[in-house]
C-alpha cells in the first residue's frame, strides 16, 4: 500500500498546495517527519541527502500549524549559509496558498534595514543564518 500526503495528516489546503506543485507521493524523510511534527513533537532531528524533500518535511507542518496572523515569530529555521536560507524561504513560500504564515529571511552581508522592516511588519516564520 502506497502512503499518500493525506495519510500523513495534512489538511486540504496544504494538500492543494502539494498537488499544485506537482508532488505525487511523499519521500521517506517526509513520511517519517511530517506526522511527528504535526503531533507536536518539536524536537525532530533528521538527516537526508540533498533533494530528498527535507524542506517540505518540516515546512509543510509549519504552514499547516501557523496559518493565522499572530504578528509574532512562532518558528525559527537556522541554516548554515545565506544561500540556503533564501532557498528554504523560496521553497516554503512555494507551498503557501494562504496569506499566513508570513516568512522573513535574515542574514548578514546586506543592509539590515529591509530585514528589520520585514520583521516589524509581523512574521510567523524567520529563516536565517548565524553571523
Amino acid at each position: 500500500m502506497e502512503i499518500t500526503f493525506k495519510d500523513l495528516g495534512l489538511e486540504q489546503v496544504i494538500l492543494q498546495a502539494i498537488e499544485a506543485k506537482g508532488f505525487e507521493e511523499p519521500t521517506p524523510i517526509q513520511i517519517l517527519a511530517i506526522p511527528r511534527l504535526l503531533s507536536g513533537d518539536a524536537n525532530v532531528i533528521a538527516k537526508a541527502r540533498t533533494g530528498t524533500g527535507k524542506t517540505a518535511a518540516f515546512g509543510l507542518p509549519l504552514l499547516q500549524e501557523l496559518r493565522s496572523d499572530t504578528g509574532t515569530v512562532r518558528a525559527l529555521i537556522l541554516t548554515p549559509t545565506r544561500e540556503l536560507a533564501v532557498q528554504v524561504v523560496t521553497e516554503i513560500e512555494s507551498f503557501r496558498i494562504e496569506k499566513y504564515p508570513r516568512i522573513a529571511v535574515v542574514y548578514g552581508g546586506v543592509p539590515i534595514g529591509q530585514q528589520l522592516r520585514n520583521l516589524k511588519a509581523g512574521v510567523e516564520i524567520v529563516v536565517g543564518t548565524p553571523g
